[in-house]
């Protein structure tokens, strides 16, 4: 039997020196993390990151740059996450709407609160993520290639 990881993607926003976050509730543990999630069957990478930031923080993403990917291993439950995480800029806010389940609210820190708060975060990647956009580790997103059988 093929093993196989649970592939994931996130965002990295930054306005003003700050970056959006959401704090959540996993498994009655309150975290920080990236707007972050599962890819959904059928999704592209970049679908399934506009739509996680949508979902979880109210604002529409646009991608402009794969900052890094990421193989973490959960010593908490088992579970390999294969994370592909995205820089870019959020466009608009959609006041009224409600946030995905478990998210209890966003929020945005600077690089050193951040790192202040390496205890509440979700997993060592979320730094890193952040680590790897602050030193300019990007790449382009024509890298990426979606293909679906007609």
């Amino acid at each position: 039997m093929q093993w196989k990881p649970n592939v994931t993607v996130a965002a990295i926003i930054c306005n003003h020196g700050q970056y959006l976050l959401v704090e959540e509730n996993v498994e009655g543990h309150i975290v920080l993390n990236q707007p972050a999630g599962h890819i959904e069957e059928g999704e592209s990478l970049l679908d399934a990151v506009k739509r996680e930031v949508l979902e979880e923080t109210a604002w529409h993403f646009q991608p402009q740059a794969l900052s890094g990917i990421y193989l973490y291993h959960n010593q908490n439950n088992g579970i390999t996450y294969l994370r592909f995480c995205f820089y870019g800029q959020c466009s608009m806010f959609e006041n009224n709407r409600i946030l995905d389940q478990g998210i209890i609210r966003t929020v945005w820190m600077t690089t050193d609160e951040i790192r202040s708060e390496s205890k509440s975060l979700r997993s060592p990647i979320v730094l890193q993520c952040i680590e790897d956009h602050l030193s300019g580790k990007s790449c382009s997103l024509d890298i990426l290639k979606n293909y679906v059988n007609t």
